[in-house]
């Protein structure tokens, strides 16, 4: 596990960044890195209150989860966007999990790309992550993008970690905001009380989000398309309810059933529509696209009618 800490970003410690960056990761497991002196800030030896006050590289060797077995090959359907001998670009369905973790089945996007790529994808995070360099909700649909050798999945990382990557996303909130768009600087952090949950907090990290209202629906809601220039835990779910619009079918930031009568939303709406990358070969710019899910379009349309 690694993080290219970035130019500008706020001294803290090296437990608490990784932490900050890598949520998914139990503490227990970072701690036990720790311990066994296999965390390292560039090529350095540290322990976890060392504090990170300049660029760098951090990185950590982290014990392998235990699981009953590593995922295996399943032939489940897949939206191919790209594909060459490095990377695959997959517009994923809403629904489906990244990759496994507790609780989860044998149904991820790992066991899909597993089968498909034949086992060929990159050994950074396996066994239960090979390949997979950054994630989407469950919920959330559309561009990601998994490596096929180690040399693509750590220049691919080190991108997304130095936020040179281009991303896009689509949500329908709730409600219309006053203005055309804006730009939400608000830092994220883990809510104090609700730990699975982020929250807008004046010592959280630093998050910054652009948004644009493409469609209003009358006053019940609008189509917005948010850009992310950082990579924080439901920062556009956070950002868009800190601004009083949150995405509908967000029950955990603020969306209720009652406020919208007349339509059913099945999911969080959110679709992560462009992606621009740097190819990890080539070097030259790769942009990719996904359309609307038929979800969205089909809500869409229910709220034109309702408005």
């Amino acid at each position: 596990m690694e993080f290219v800490v970035p130019e500008g970003t706020k001294p803290q410690r090296a437990d608490k960044l990784f932490a900050a960056e890598f949520d998914d990761v139990s503490r227990a497991r970072l701690q036990r890195a720790f311990d066994a002196g296999q965390v390292t800030f560039d090529g350095e030896v540290i322990d976890k209150r060392f504090k990170i006050s300049r660029p760098g590289l951090l990185q950590a060797v982290l014990e392998e989860p235990q699981f009953d077995a590593p995922p295996k090959p399943v032939d489940l359907p897949l939206d191919i966007i790209f594909e060459d001998a490095s990377i695959i670009v997959v517009n994923k369905a809403p629904g489906m999990v990244t990759h496994p973790g507790n609780g989860t089945g044998d149904d991820t996007l790992v066991h899909a790309l597993l089968h498909h790529c034949k086992g060929q994808l990159s050994s950074v995070g396996a066994p239960d992550r090979p390949g997979i360099v950054h994630r989407l909700d469950k919920e959330t649909s559309g561009l990601i993008v998994a490596a096929k050798t180690d040399k693509a999945h750590h220049k691919l990382a080190a991108a997304f970690s130095e936020r040179e990557t281009y991303k896009r996303y689509t949500a329908l909130v709730l409600g219309v905001p006053k203005r055309s768009s804006g730009t939400c600087f608000e830092p994220i952090g883990r809510h104090p009380v609700v730990r699975t949950r982020m929250s807008v907090q004046k010592n959280g990290r630093e998050a910054h989000t652009d948004w644009r209202v493409e469609e209003a629906f009358a006053k019940q809601a609008a189509l917005v398309s948010c850009v992310i220039h950082t990579g924080r835990t439901h920062q556009i779910r956070v950002h868009m309810s800190h601004l009083g619009h949150p995405l509908l079918g967000d029950s955990t930031y603020g969306f209720k059933a009652n406020r919208l009568k007349g339509t059913t939303v099945p999911r969080v709406m959110l679709h992560s529509t462009e992606l621009r990358i740097a190819h990890p070969e080539s070097g030259n710019e790769a942009r990719f696209e996904a359309p609307l899910p038929n979800d969205i379009k089909q809500l869409c349309a229910a709220l034109k009618k309702l408005a």
